[in-house]
Formats: C-alpha cells, structure tokens, sequence
C-alpha cells in the first residue's frame, strides 16, 4: 500500500522525505534567502553611487600644479557668509594661481563627516599636488589666507 507521502518522497533526491530540498515549503527558503541576497547587493550598490555623487563635491578636481583653498561651511552660517565675498575674492583675483572651493557642510553633510571638521567655517590650504598644508577653523580674513600661503612657501604672485 503506497500512501501520498511515499509518492512525493520517490522523486527526492537527498532523501529528506520533507519534500524541503526542492518541493513545497523548502522552495520559500530559496526564494527568501535569494530576495536577501539581492537586497544586499542593491544596498551596497547605492551606497557607492550616492559616494560617487558626492565625491565631485567632497574632493573637488584641483587642478594640477596650483594650491587649493578648500572652504568649509554653510550658507546660512553669519562667519561663513562673511568669508563668501573673500573666497569670491579670491576665486576670480587668483583664477589659474589657486582654485577655491566653497562646500556647505549642512547641505552635504557626507563633506563634512569626509573632512573631519569640527566646526564652520574651516578653510583647508592644499599644496599643488594635494597634500593638505594648513587647517583653520571659524572666520578668515583675505590677508590672513594671504599671509598664511606665503608663510607655506606659496608664491600667488600676480603677474
């Protein structure tokens, strides 16, 4: 006498007699551990496409062969809107000498944890190749970043 149990079992290959391996209620492990899988990858997926967004923001394009005055702050901040017409200054005084880079940390605040900054504003001094020279934290003034990349050895002549 062959009962239905018997009948599913003969076409199993691991023996299991549940059925799980390939039939039934094993079919949904499969189906939830593949869902799983796929959430992950779509996971880490969008992670890296949201750094590569920021990534143009966060680390600029220097261009080679001049310094980089990177400045760190907000829009809304009264020290930071104080440094914008001096980083505009010195944007177009500049232009092909240094390059400056105003980002705002509350608008991407990835920059900002990037950084490692403290507080608003800070101004980073880049060398030609990148390196990061000199960090300041909170306003400053025009002949104060002057001052301070001739300190660092760096001619902004402007001939």
């Amino acid at each position: 006498m062959t009962n239905e149990t018997d009948k599913k079992n003969e076409g199993s290959a691991c023996g299991c007699g549940g059925g799980s391996c390939g039939g039934g209620s094993g079919r949904w492990i499969w189906i939830v551990l593949a869902l799983a899988v796929a959430g992950v990858l779509i996971a880490k997926n969008t992670g890296k496409k949201q750094d590569a967004e920021i990534e143009p923001a966060i680390g600029g394009v220097q261009e080679q062969g001049i310094p980089r005055l990177v400045d760190l702050g907000a829009t809304k901040c009264v020290p930071c809107k104080m440094m914008a017409p001096i980083l505009e200054d010195l944007k177009k005084t500049y232009a092909g000498k240094m390059d400056v880079e105003f980002i705002d940390v509350w608008e991407n605040p990835d920059a900002g944890k990037k950084y490692g900054i403290n507080v608003i504003p800070t101004q980073i001094f880049y060398d030609a190749q990148g390196k990061e020279l000199f960090r300041h934290e909170g306003f400053f003034g025009k002949e104060d970043i002057l001052a301070k990349w001739k300190k660092l050895g760096v001619e902004l002549d402007l001939r």
